[in-house]
């Protein structure tokens, strides 16, 4: 898995969900979201891999130097391992250290350091400077990624960090005393930030790495020769990586009543402590940091996330070797090596984004619905711990708006809301569509039989009123021919219907007192004195363009269906005008018997009717379909014959351009 030197941690894009749970784990929001997904900023990452560890989906990824490792050990020459001292906490599994060694070794390693001495080394120098009363508070160096958080994000205190190597380092530089400058070191720990913390080491890999090496290599417990570590054993600062281990090794106390160092590991905890002591609350702390809660609980590590298990078996574990070193020969080592040179220096690296304006905060805020203090919820599910730290990362283009949880199912409810408003829309457009589907190809048929009737029926209507009038009165033929006479004239109507109902009439419109109109139109029909007419019209400009011919049909054919469908027992016949500059809108409404729900689909069909034979034709709505269409308008018709949903009744909604 070949990367970049520079990008310790990555994102597999595919593996990449809507979580954001990096975002919440960064302690420097070096996360960037494009599209829902999460891509790490090099620039910005301090190397924790915190994000790998929380990440559920395995989407995050940290440097893999297996294959680097591999290619070494091909090498020529002497190669040295340094393990940390949290292997203790890693490898729980085996029991004998010794087999651990031998199995590292069977990789191709010549010696095998324990870095737990070098952490001996780190904790006298660390000693010393507590102990000098002169020294200026300082930030422990051990950890990296704490070094690189105060270069990169608090760089004014970079003169504060403690010029002191970590363990690994003085490790390496023992080691190099021992076999000699030349040497091949690969340092083997919990940590991914060591991977591009020193320059002196070749190699870092982690403890995941480490066994991956032993599965492709087919190197286990039982094909392995135990081997004791070469060179100087550790003592008391193989607690090193559990936290405030060094204090244990210096035999100092982290009570803050007794000694002068204060102690803080975790994101959040490292974090706060830095702020502090940045502000100047209390300078005269050493503090003693690390990003991760203990080594033991880096992002390197195989083993779960059993903390106090790992603790008390560290603890366990170095109390019963200390118990059984040889402290002369510790002595010894330690005597030669204490006075090396195991200092370091730190430069300012400043990367932080200058913050936005308020304005621009501002902005963002009122664009997801915040512009209101009261509505920050500062829930943290976009990863950020207040509405205005998401804000800000937003103008720094390292975050999106749909992150907020709030805004986002708001923005949802919205969606849905239009999306429901647009699918009966659409079903409304669809039911028109068929309806002037049907229409027209009833129309062509209709045309055709209206014009094939019309030839028939005036000779009829001719010769029957020609023979009417050469009968005598009181001739017997005379009523039949009657008959005849008022049938032809019957049909002839029908025929005149198919008609209009076919042909696409010309509109003359006429500007019109569209009142006055529909008054006109009430009293045009005969209204039972147990059917109450409600007319209201809230136009301000009663001015219409309409064809008033055309138009009147419409009205009158509504009306008297209206007054038709209303009881014996009596009812209402409302009709109210609304409107505003471009449209008309009338709304004529009965308390009658309403439409039943399979005839709703039907009323607009050519000779469809609900009425008794004789009594409709069936061409009354759609020949008023029609005349609405011609105007350019709509028509919409809601109804209920169902007593138990609510009063009965029938409402047609015509809506009109109010110009041509």
């Amino acid at each position: 898995m070949a990367r970049l030197n520079n990008e310790l941690v990555f994102t597999v894009k595919d593996r990449c969900k809507v979580c954001y749970t990096c975002v919440r784990g960064c302690p420097v929001k070096a996360i960037k979201i494009v599209n829902g997904q999460a891509e790490v900023i090099s620039s910005r990452c301090i190397g924790c891999g915190n994000c790998t560890r929380v990440c559920s989906q395995n989407a995050k990824k940290f440097l893999d130097n297996t294959e680097d490792a591999m290619e070494l050990l091909d090498m020529k020459g002497v190669k040295v391992a340094c393990l940390a001292p949290s292997y203790v906490a890693e490898f729980v599994d085996i029991v004998d250290y010794k087999v651990l060694v031998g199995m590292i070794k069977k990789l191709g390693f010549d010696y095998v350091t324990e870095v737990s001495f070098g952490a001996d080394l780190i904790a006298n120098e660390y000693n010393k400077m507590y102990e000098d009363e002169d020294c200026p508070a300082s930030i422990s160096t051990d950890c990296p990624a704490i070094v690189y958080y105060v270069k990169h994000y608090v760089p004014e205190l970079t003169n504060m960090l403690a010029p002191i190597v970590s363990p690994m380092v003085a490790s390496v530089r023992v080691a190099k005393k021992l076999y000699g400058d030349g040497i091949k070191t690969v340092f083997i720990g919990p940590c991914v930030a060591k991977k591009a913390e020193s320059t002196e080491v070749d190699i870092v890999l982690t403890f995941k790495e480490l066994r991956k090496l032993f599965r492709v290599n087919n190197i286990a417990l039982h094909n392995s020769t135990p081997s004791g570590f070469d060179g100087p054993e550790g003592n008391k600062a193989a607690l090193f990586p559990v936290t405030r281990g060094k204090l244990h090794a210096v035999n100092k106390l982290d009570d803050i009543g007794e000694d002068n160092i204060l102690v803080a590991s975790g994101k959040g905890n490292f974090r706060e402590a830095i702020k502090e002591f940045d502000a100047g609350l209390d300078r005269s702390q050493h503090l003693e940091l690390l990003c991760c809660n203990g080594c033991i609980m880096g992002p390197g590590m195989t083993q779960g996330a059993h903390y106090y298990a790992k603790v008390s078996h560290m603890k366990e574990f170095v109390s019963n070797k200390i118990k059984t070193m040889d402290q002369e020969k510790w002595q010894k080592y330690f005597d030669q090596f204490k006075n090396e040179d195991y200092s370091q220096s730190f430069y300012p690296a400043d990367r932080r984004i200058p913050n936005p304006s308020n304005e621009e905060i501002e902005n963002v805020l009122i664009s997801m619905g915040k512009a209101n203090p009261k509505e920050h919820l500062n829930c943290g599910a976009c990863g950020y711990e207040t509405c205005i730290d998401h804000a800000i990362a937003i103008v720094e283009g390292l975050a999106e708006t749909e992150m907020c949880l709030p805004f986002t199912i708001e923005k949802l409810h919205k969606l849905v809301a239009e999306l429901n408003l647009s699918n009966e829309k659409l079903a409304s457009t669809q039911q028109s569509l068929r309806q002037s589907e049907k229409l027209a190809s009833m129309g062509q048929l209709s045309a055709g039989i209206a014009h094939e009737l019309n030839n028939p029926l005036g000779i009829i209507t001719m010769y029957s009123n020609i023979l009417l009038e050469e009968l005598p009165e009181g001739n017997s033929q005379r009523n039949d021919l009657q008959l005849i006479v008022e049938q032809a004239e019957r049909c002839r109507k029908i025929v005149g219907g198919l008609l209009n109902f076919a042909r696409k009439n010309q509109v003359h419109y006429q500007e019109t007192d569209i009142d006055a109109f529909v008054l006109r139109s009430i009293e045009s029909v005969i209204v039972p004195d147990l059917v109450n007419v409600e007319l209201q019209s809230n136009l301000t400009d009663k001015l219409v363009e309409i064809d008033t011919d055309q138009f009147m049909q419409v009205l009158t054919n509504i009306e008297k269906n209206a007054i038709e469908a209303i009881p014996e027992t009596g009812g209402t016949l409302s009709i109210t005008i609304n409107g505003d500059e471009k449209e008309v809108e009338f709304l004529i409404s009965d308390t009658g018997a309403g439409i039943s729900e399979e005839n709703m689909d039907k009323i607009f069909t050519p000779f469809f009717t609900t009425k008794p034979v004789g009594q409709g034709t069936g061409l009354g709505l759609p020949l008023i379909y029609g005349i609405v269409k011609m105007h350019k308008g709509q028509i919409q018709v809601t109804s209920n014959n169902n007593p138990e949903k609510g009063p009965t009744g029938t409402t047609f909604k015509i809506k009109i351009p109010r110009r041509k």
